[in-house]
């Protein structure tokens, strides 16, 4: 297969080495899969050529954004991977909608709205992953506890189906679609533009850490400003100290003067014992990470391995997971910069259908974002065999993985996953995708190539 017998295409076909080999690997790099081909389109026609050429042939297609995924989850094996960050630039607002090209990155959607005074409701702690990316598995952020994951802000989709038609698809037109694109891991089509519901944007952001030595604590007090939202952003960290875990509640209260948060209304209910307050601008508060990730590539630990591994715990089950999980995680565990995420979010504000939480008012993004060894692929191994430990620890106490985890994962482990929504992908995949050509790196087959 070269590009000579590829029919002509407004983008890039692009087969040398370098190419080949960036597009083999992710975020994760623990995952290499070398395509034969990458096609960089210019349009949405493109990418529809090139699916129906792959169809054609048997071969396998990937959809690309930013390369954030942690387990080969982008990649195509011998096949092509679309480099989604090529489509061009169009991003508008209309009203209180905006219209962006799949490859945009959260940050590019920012650039557009904020000058018109709005803002996504849901964002991404990170904002250099893309909106086609974040759309197709969820989209967690700190005010999913208000406004559930990005998948549930979403108005319409333009997608090129598996078979390579282009289809727009909403709540009102084509709704089985719509429905298995937003969170159903990219198995129906690729989604080429995204129109997304927006918010007033505040101009600044008051952001306390809140100390805690207790676990119960801790949980205690984000149950309660999670329930009743008094923050308009929450998350918490177990952070290592002196050998043992201390906690840390960060809560944001957005404002745009003269109006100011009323830190005694908000904080004096709460058990903490220590706090740190800092005031920054709406944007640089959204753009935090951005800093860390300059010292990181400088320092060299963001081009290692990442094994990472997102939950969801029914909250029965919280205190235990995470303490037990705790006790027997160290530095080697995590990684010398490795973190972890602990926060809960409200169950009835998550609307899409194939985004899968534990029953129950609360569920807990449980995180253990390690960092492993860029030279020892043994103990990233080990890694993957912890994360595997959890998952299943995890699923037998009726919690949830994220989709986008190192860890393999096969269509049986699919079909648990999604439960009683899985006819809903089922049925949609056998309709728009039935060669199982789409996303192999998801590792979601159906039967016979049949539903």
């Amino acid at each position: 297969m070269s590009d000579e017998i590829l029919p002509a295409i407004a983008g890039e076909v692009l087969t040398d080495d370098a190419d080949l080999d960036g597009a083999g690997k992710d975020w994760g790099d623990l995952v290499h899969a070398r395509p034969r081909l990458v096609v960089r389109p210019a349009s949405v026609t493109d990418v529809a050529v090139v699916l129906r050429f792959a169809v054609a042939r048997g071969i396998p297609v990937a959809a690309r954004g930013a390369g954030h995924s942690p387990y080969g989850q982008g990649q195509a094996s011998g096949g092509i991977v679309l480099d989604m960050t090529s489509l061009p630039p169009r991003r508008t607002v209309t009203g209180d909608l905006v219209s962006v090209d799949a490859g945009a990155r959260w940050r590019d959607v920012l650039d557009a709205t904020l000058p018109h005074g709005l803002t996504p409701p849901a964002l991404t702690d990170y904002l250099d992953v893309t909106v086609g990316g974040t759309l197709v598995i969820g989209g967690v952020g700190g005010a999913a506890h208000h406004h559930g994951m990005q998948t549930d802000t979403v108005a319409e989709l333009e997608v090129v189906t598996g078979t390579g038609d282009v289809i727009t698809c909403s709540r009102d037109d084509n709704r089985k679609l719509f429905d298995a694109m937003r969170g159903g891991l990219g198995q129906c089509g690729v989604i080429t533009r995204a129109t997304l519901r927006l918010t007033p944007a505040p101009a600044r952001a008051r952001r306390w850490k809140l100390f805690y030595d207790s676990l119960p604590a801790f949980l205690a007090d984000q149950r309660e400003v999670v329930r009743d939202g008094r923050f308009d952003y929450v998350e918490g960290q177990p952070l290592p100290v002196d050998g043992t875990w201390r906690y840390m509640l960060e809560a944001v209260a957005y404002y745009t003067p003269p109006a100011s948060p009323d830190q005694e209304a908000l904080l004096s209910s709460l058990s903490f014992l220590d706090a740190e307050t800092l005031d920054t601008t709406y944007f640089d508060f959204l753009n935090r990470v951005a800093d860390g990730e300059a010292l990181l590539r400088a320092e060299g630990s963001w081009f290692h391995p990442h094994p990472w591994i997102d939950t969801f715990l029914p909250d029965s089950a919280v205190e235990q997971v995470v303490a037990e999980t705790l006790a027997a995680t160290g530095e080697t565990e995590l990684g010398a910069l490795g973190l972890i995420l602990l926060y809960p979010v409200r169950t009835d504000r998550l609307k899409t259908p194939l985004f899968k939480v534990p029953d129950g008012e609360l569920a807990w993004l449980f995180s253990l974002l390690r960092t492993g060894s860029p030279i020892d692929p043994l103990h990233n191994a080990r890694l993957i065999e912890l994360n595997v430990d959890l998952h299943r620890k995890v699923r037998a106490l009726g919690g949830k993985t994220y989709p986008s985890t190192a860890i393999p994962r096969s269509t049986a482990d699919w079909r648990a996953h999604f439960g009683s929504s899985w006819p809903l992908l089922a049925e949609a995949k056998a309709q728009y995708s039935p060669t199982n050509l789409l996303n192999p790196g998801q590792g979601l087959r159906l039967v016979d190539d049949g539903a």
